[in-house]
């Protein structure tokens, strides 16, 4: 199943059940100076989550662009990334957490028809401040998930940052078939076996400097918050050993081929220039420039670790600017403003990239 094929999948199926689609955000955070670029499909939410009204109503459902850079280094394993896109489905106050876990169950396995037993889940396991989520688990063996494949967790507690919108979470995991790395393997090892594929947070709490966690105030009305990782959940229906296989990649993958001259055979140096390039052609889209501070010193970090990912390819010429052109393409039919800010993104690139002997 295309990348594509999910997202569609994903916004018809919450569109059916009476959510609203709302479009993906910036890149740049609009009115909010604490964060240098959305990271969290949850971000551009925040005031709804506490309270606030949004103008399409109280259920909704999003894709979403982020950019994360504090695992820049790990960029090129199976998971991490700096530019993900993330799907999600919203309850302002509309529904909890039984009809929350309903949907995502049906949607995993009636519409991706990801088989029941390869699927497990964790809920939060309680501790000292907020009790064991025994709800959320019995929500979960109803839909169809046998208990002895519903874990415990103490690290089920999502929050974003430091404050705001928080509570216990309830995460879906994917078993990859590969043999059990103990007789306590379960999906918070990171042996390979368990993949996350969808975490829905119980959102209730607003977490307040100063404040224990028993002491946070509630919300004024309970939310969902969920987000399904585009990238991951591609790699999983596409079978691939990474998400750089997938269909998000392997024609960026294909360019550099064509470029270097040298086949793909899973070299780290492909993948973070694949991974860079699709950072770098958003972020430029949505407003971001290279600068000495700030997001453009990121942006000019990626750059350059591209451009270096190249010279070790033995490309002795700017190449990333023409890459833009298979991103654009990969992605136009859902980010159409791709196409007429490809100019201004490729002329960026040009100017600002290293010179192959730098």
């Amino acid at each position: 199943m295309k990348a594509i094929e999910i997202r569609n999948k994903f916004l018809k199926f919450f569109e059916e059940h009476d959510h609203k689609i709302i479009p993906s955000a910036p890149l740049i955070p609009i009115n909010d100076p604490s964060v240098l670029f959305t990271t969290a499909g949850m971000q551009p939410l925040v005031p709804y989550l506490l309270g606030e009204k949004h103008p399409e109503g109280n259920k909704l459902t999003d894709y979403q662009k982020c950019l994360r850079t504090n695992d820049i280094d790990e960029v090129g394993d199976n998971r991490h990334l700096t530019y993900f896109e993330m799907l999600g489905n919203w309850s302002l106050g509309a529904y909890f957490k039984e009809e929350a876990i309903k949907m995502s169950f049906e949607f995993l396995t009636k519409v991706l028809n990801i088989p029941v037993d390869k699927l497990s889940v964790t809920c939060f396991a309680g501790n000292a401040d907020a009790p064991k989520d025994e709800e959320a688990a019995k929500y979960w063996e109803e839909a169809g998930i046998p208990k002895e494949r519903i874990y415990f967790l103490k690290e089920n507690w999502w929050i974003a940052g430091e404050e705001g919108p928080c509570g216990p979470d309830t995460e879906m995991f994917y078993d990859t078939g590969k043999p059990k790395c103990s007789e306590g393997c379960n999906p918070d090892c990171d042996c390979g076996k368990y993949v996350e594929i969808w975490n829905n947070v119980l959102s209730q709490f607003n977490a307040t400097e100063g404040l224990s966690r028993e002491e946070y105030p509630e919300l004024p009305h309970k939310n969902i918050d969920t987000g399904m990782g585009v990238e991951r959940m591609a790699c999983i229906l596409q079978e691939t050993e990474t998400n750089y296989e997938t269909d998000l990649f392997m024609p960026i993958m294909h360019k550099i081929e064509e470029i270097c001259n040298i086949p793909y055979n899973g070299q780290m140096q492909f993948k973070v220039i694949a991974d860079h390039i699709r950072t770098l052609t958003f972020a430029l889209s949505d407003g971001a420039v290279f600068e000495n501070v700030g997001r453009g010193y990121v942006l000019r970090r990626l750059l350059r670790r591209a451009s270096r990912m190249g010279r070790k390819l033995n490309i002795n010429k700017e190449f990333l600017s023409p890459l833009v052109d298979v991103v654009v393409d990969n992605y136009k039919e859902i980010y159409p403003e791709l196409v007429g800010t490809m100019p201004k993104v490729k002329d960026c690139l040009l100017y600002t990239s290293p010179s192959p002997r730098d």
